[in-house]
């Protein structure tokens, strides 16, 4: 078995072409040993999202950058290469959980978050706040190669509501509009540390961690054990 690779820096491709996203994530990972790159990178356009759910679509993704940074030529040195997704969005009961998986295109495919928020609104017309109640969820994976047989997984949720007009000017999607009651705030309000602790993508990416750092100990004390077994003098 070879060292463990947990202090060795390793090109890890950022599944994603959403500068918030990129940005939330480079913050998200700034302290672990990865090299950070985007499919705009690669030069390679996001996959279809033909999955049924959040989790369906992240591992699609997820398979789709690491494949296309091993055609690139990532990985090619000893520390190998990781490729992260995540498919997240915004679930509102009052409209039986949608946008959800369609969060980034509720109002077309290309859509801008102007006109995703409009379609939003409209939708909501005449529902008073109490009843606008919402949640982002978040589903991310974390593969090693293409084929990986046992992904890491992990998932968030970030409970909130829905307002009628904006507040704030920070985040992405749908933040100016996703009220935090118990802080009397949008998502877009929050300074970008605090939305990186609360939010679904941060629930998620600790759960992540926590999950990566538990598999590098593992292939530690693997090798350390093996290790030991090779040096231990043979009696006659």
């Amino acid at each position: 078995m070879r060292p463990s690779k947990a202090l060795v820096s390793r090109p890890l491709i950022v599944a994603t072409g959403n500068p918030g996203k990129l940005r939330e994530f480079g913050a998200l990972l700034s302290d672990l040993p990865f090299e950070l790159h985007s499919l705009g990178d690669l030069r390679v356009a996001s996959p279809e999202e033909s999955g049924a759910s959040f989790l369906e679509n992240a591992l699609l993704k997820a398979r789709h950058a690491a494949a296309a940074a091993l055609a690139a030529g990532f990985g090619a040195a000893s520390a190998g290469l990781a490729a992260i997704a995540d498919d997240s969005g915004l679930e509102v009961d009052a409209l039986g959980g949608a946008p959800g998986i369609f969060s980034a295109r509720y109002a077309g495919v290309g859509a801008d978050d102007a006109a995703n928020n409009a379609k939003l609104l409209s939708a909501l017309a005449g529902i008073p706040l109490e009843l606008r109640r919402a949640r982002y969820r978040c589903a991310l994976v974390l593969v090693f190669a293409p084929s990986e047989a046992a992904p890491l997984i992990a998932e968030g949720i970030w409970e909130g509501s829905i307002l009628e007009s904006p507040r704030g000017s920070g985040g992405f999607g749908y933040d100016p509009y996703f009220w935090l009651p118990d802080l009397g705030v949008t998502a877009a309000q929050l300074d970008p540390s605090d939305k990186n602790r609360l939010s679904h993508r941060g629930i998620a990416m600790r759960a992540l961690r926590n999950q990566l750092l538990a598999r590098e100990k593992l292939a530690s004390d693997d090798f350390a054990s093996e290790r030991l077994a090779h040096d231990r003098p043979v009696r006659p």
